[in-house]
């Protein structure tokens, strides 16, 4: 078991989740780590990137892992507060890889639990929208649900955020 809580942050898009998550980071003792997701295969992509990057002070560490999330926080300093941003990009890779999506999960699992600092996961909550038209969508949305589900089943906190708006879901 960790030492340092580990945190799902859930929202919608554009609710507001990911600023929530770097306030419960930056509130720890720096250095930060922000363990980014994220691939840019486009400009508005870039951009979007580039917005998160600039709102967060030289405090922060940057460190990249679109698919191999559990071996990058294995590799990271144990002691130091993560903010993973997020889960469901990084998801979206391995479902579009077609990677092992129940394998990398138990291994985040896995790596989560060696954890001795405080770990914030940034996770979207896609299951509240209409039912995809298309079985990739489906697939996708079932298994961010699922996603989802496991971590918060082991996560010590869990914060829905909406409108900017942290909802506790389930306390520490």
């Amino acid at each position: 078991m960790t030492d340092g809580p580990t945190i799902l942050v859930l929202g919608g898009a554009r609710s507001g989740k990911s600023r929530h998550a770097e306030a419960i980071v930056s509130a720890l003792p720096p250095p930060w780590l922000y363990v980014a997701t994220a691939q840019s295969f486009d400009a508005e992509m870039e951009e979007r990137i580039a917005i998160h990057r600039a709102r967060r002070s030289s405090d922060w560490q940057t460190v990249e892992a679109p698919i191999d999330l559990s071996a990058t926080l294995k590799s990271l300093p144990g002691d130091r507060p993560v903010l993973i941003d997020c889960l469901t990009v990084w998801l979206s890779n391995l479902v579009l890889g077609e990677h092992d999506v129940e394998r990398a999960t138990d291994a985040l699992e896995d790596a989560l639990q060696r954890r001795d600092a405080a770990t914030v996961l940034v996770s979207s909550e896609v299951g509240l929208s209409i039912v995809p038209d298309n079985v990739l969508a489906r697939r996708f949305r079932d298994a961010q649900g699922e996603l989802n589900q496991r971590i918060a089943k082991t996560a010590d906190r869990v914060v829905l955020v909406a409108a900017g708006l942290p909802l506790t879901l389930k306390p520490q």
